[in-house]
């Protein structure tokens, strides 16, 4: 089903997790500071919207996710992860409830495999699963008024279905050192919307009350703000801790689900086995590292021989990037958890090599919440 978004005038189709959608409409730089300043729409119509009702909905979904969710109350939001027995992530998932109905939006190849895995964990609780991705549909912003001028915000049960990205100021466990958290400027919010009425919010950008920006720039921005997302950063690897993603994702304080074993270990007693960084990319070469890519560093001891090229050895991978409107190239990248944060990195791109500053979202000497004192060996006094 083809988006009415990419029938206006300079739309350019995306590519990559967000095909469907436009990417841009001709000056995604533009469109980036069109977003910040809360005059822009994102078409996120490609997005999966997953619906549970029924009187036992938030506490089953509050059972098998990390978050607390029993005690939503209609129109707040939340985020949350569902995890796999070794803690590994397997779906995120932004929750909405409006009184009767638990919204769930995830990433659009993620809906029909979501839906079946809830509907199998039913047993004899009173709850419904439907994917109604078909009928409903994602739009996105960084302010409400943005989103107003351009569609009414649906309210099937007398709540306006706007998700508050929590992200911001968020009141879980933070691993980041950073006072000034980049989190700060990130404002978005996700509207759902009945999927015949995009063809309304397209037109309101034809007319003029509201802009529109592609995917490209929501994507900028999102990097700038260290905000990880399922279809780019996640791997079959991926636990929580390495995106920092207790922050906004995990309560610490309630247990009983599927992966919490794991969560409460590497927090209190482990270190996450890799972590995600911001790095800022030379611009020199106009290369744009692209998702996969892979990020080396090279080692200074022993001192290579004369004439002899340092060894380098692959430390991780990129997962997102973007040209953002301040910063320049920056990427997220996944790195191995040993890798000295003064270390500069080197990208291997399109055959050239892209040098890399990090920047810690998961500092590189993370280590356990509780100091377990070490026993002493048996034998010595």
């Amino acid at each position: 089903m083809s988006s009415p978004f990419l029938s206006l005038h300079g739309a350019v189709a995306a590519e990559g997790v967000d095909v469907g959608v436009a990417g841009h409409y001709g000056n995604p730089i533009v469109e980036q500071r069109h977003l910040e300043q809360g005059r822009a729409i994102v078409d996120c119509s490609t997005r999966g919207v997953v619906t549970v009702t029924g009187p036992d909905r938030l506490s089953w979904l509050h059972s098998m996710a990390s978050q607390a969710v029993a005690r939503l109350q209609p129109g707040e939001g939340s985020e949350a992860l569902l995890l796999d027995a070794n803690g590994h992530i397997e779906h995120a998932v932004h929750v909405l409830d409006d009184g009767a109905t638990a919204w769930l939006v995830v990433e659009g190849d993620q809906a029909a495999a979501l839906a079946t895995f809830l509907d199998r964990m039913r047993f004899m609780l009173r709850v419904e699963v439907a994917d109604v991705t078909a009928d409903w549909a994602v739009l996105g912003a960084m302010a409400v008024d943005a989103l107003d001028a351009a569609v009414p915000a649906a309210a099937p049960n007398g709540v306006a279905l706007d998700w508050h990205d929590p992200w911001r100021g968020a009141p879980g466990h933070q691993y980041s050192h950073e006072a000034s958290h980049p989190s700060s400027d990130w404002t978005w919010v996700e509207r759902i919307v009945a999927r015949d009425s995009l063809g309304d919010a397209a037109a309101a950008v034809a007319a003029g009350r509201v802009e529109a920006a592609g995917s490209l720039a929501e994507e900028a921005l999102r990097i700038a703000a260290w905000r990880p997302r399922f279809a780019t950063e996640v791997d079959e690897k991926a636990i929580p801790h390495e995106f920092d993603w207790l922050r906004s994702a995990v309560d610490l304080g309630k247990g009983c689900y599927k992966g919490q074993e794991t969560v409460a270990k590497v927090l209190n007693l482990g270190r996450p086995p890799r972590r995600m960084v911001l790095l800022h990319l030379d611009g020199s070469d106009t290369v744009l590292p692209a998702p996969g890519e892979q990020v080396v560093g090279e080692k200074v001891r022993p001192e290579p021989a004369a004439g002899e090229a340092p060894e380098r050895k692959v430390v991780g991978r990129i997962t997102s990037s973007a040209m953002h409107h301040e910063l320049g190239p920056i990427a997220l990248a996944v790195v191995k958890r040993a890798v000295p944060a003064d270390l500069d990195l080197i990208v291997e791109s399109h055959g050239i090599d892209v040098a890399a500053a990090q920047v810690e979202i998961v500092p590189a000497d993370a280590g356990a919440a509780i100091d377990v004192p070490r026993l002493p060996r048996l034998g010595v006094r």
